[in-house]
């Protein structure tokens, strides 16, 4: 694919909720951290879907199902259909009905998401490479999936069936901090197998087709936390993206950000969803945000200005990205991120 590398955050007139149609939004380190609201994200959902905008949960994590997910929505003050919830479990679901006949028995190692999407899709969910399955799917399954399960999953595909995975975030934030993804149990059956899954989640291309199947969205926007999965998920289906910095980024990873991993716009959280977006222009040699300059200097990148942290951030992206160009920024960015206290 081939897109025009972004060089620095946009801007908008106008606020997010109302130039884009539909949220398609991130739950973990966006909505919520280990079931907890983050600080303004009821208020801003609430005013945006008042608003006309359509929001829409896409979460890489399997585990539990859309009906759950909605009621904890719920619960927490944000009003959801389990039909505005879609999942990796649902993606992966598709993935394998599509390769495999209705009523194929499929081995899971995950949890209750993973065997209703499967059930969704005509398919028999099984507990063991001992039932014959003619898959094996592979989703996060909460931090009490036993060892064992891995072996289960190692059994059948030495076997010689196929081998899918709801999604490989290596990582997902909790309440405690950040913890091991279904990234890292991949990881383990990868090791023991020496076989490679097909993957469905966020940012490969199932998982968006299976978001706009299901949302019907025309002008959605990506709202994330994660470069790697909701950044470029949104580059890889060529729409809009937020990053919030509520979750697992931060500055020093996004300054060093690959064409595919920038967002459109960057904001501290939801809030950014319901305002214009500064616009960030050229001044001489740097660029302008706000009451910031930023450049890249011989070896570092230079800020200098006072007013709004996020200016400032994204000036320093703007300088950032521009000399990295089609490549990462290996200039040091230290000095100018601690004086934003980022």
């Amino acid at each position: 694919m081939s897109q025009a590398v972004r060089t620095r955050p946009d801007g908008s007139g106008q606020a997010l909720s109302e130039a884009y149609d539909t949220a398609l939004l991130d739950l973990d380190g966006v909505v919520y951290a280990g079931g907890s609201a983050i600080a303004y994200a009821v208020e801003s959902l609430g005013t945006a879907r008042a608003g006309g905008m359509h929001l829409a949960y896409v979460t890489n994590n399997a585990l539990r199902t859309p009906d759950t997910v909605a009621a904890h929505l719920t619960a927490l003050g944000i009003p959801t259909e389990a039909g505005d919830v879609i999942t990796s479990a649902q993606a992966v679901a598709r993935l394998i009905s599509e390769q495999l006949p209705a009523g194929a028995r499929v081995l899971v190692i995950g949890g209750e998401g993973l065997r209703v999407a499967l059930r969704e899709r005509g398919l028999e969910p099984v507990e063991s490479a001992d039932d014959d399955p003619a898959a094996v799917v592979q989703g996060y399954g909460g931090p009490d999936l036993p060892w064992g399960r891995f072996a289960e999953a190692s059994f059948a595909i030495a076997r010689g069936v196929p081998w899918f995975a709801s999604n490989t975030d290596l990582t997902i934030p909790s309440a405690r901090g950040i913890a091991p993804g279904n990234g890292a149990a991949v990881q383990v059956v990868r090791i023991a197998t020496g076989a490679e899954p097909q993957v469905a989640g966020k940012p490969l291309p199932p998982m968006h087709r299976e978001t706009i199947l299901r949302t019907g969205a025309e002008r959605p926007l990506v709202v994330g936390d994660r470069l790697d999965t909701d950044i470029e998920g949104a580059f890889n289906g060529e729409v809009d993206s937020l990053l919030v910095l509520t979750g697992v980024t931060d500055g020093a990873q996004l300054l060093a950000a690959p064409p595919q991993h920038r967002p459109t716009y960057v904001d501290a959280d939801l809030r950014g969803m319901l305002t214009g977006q500064p616009e960030v222009v050229e001044a001489g040699a740097g660029f302008r945000c706000g009451g910031w300059t930023a450049t890249a200097g011989a070896d570092r990148l230079e800020l200098d200005g006072e007013g709004e942290a996020l200016d400032g951030l994204r000036a320093l992206c703007a300088a950032a990205w521009t000399a990295a160009g089609e490549g990462s920024c290996e200039l040091d960015g230290g000095k100018a991120l601690a004086r934003l206290g980022l």
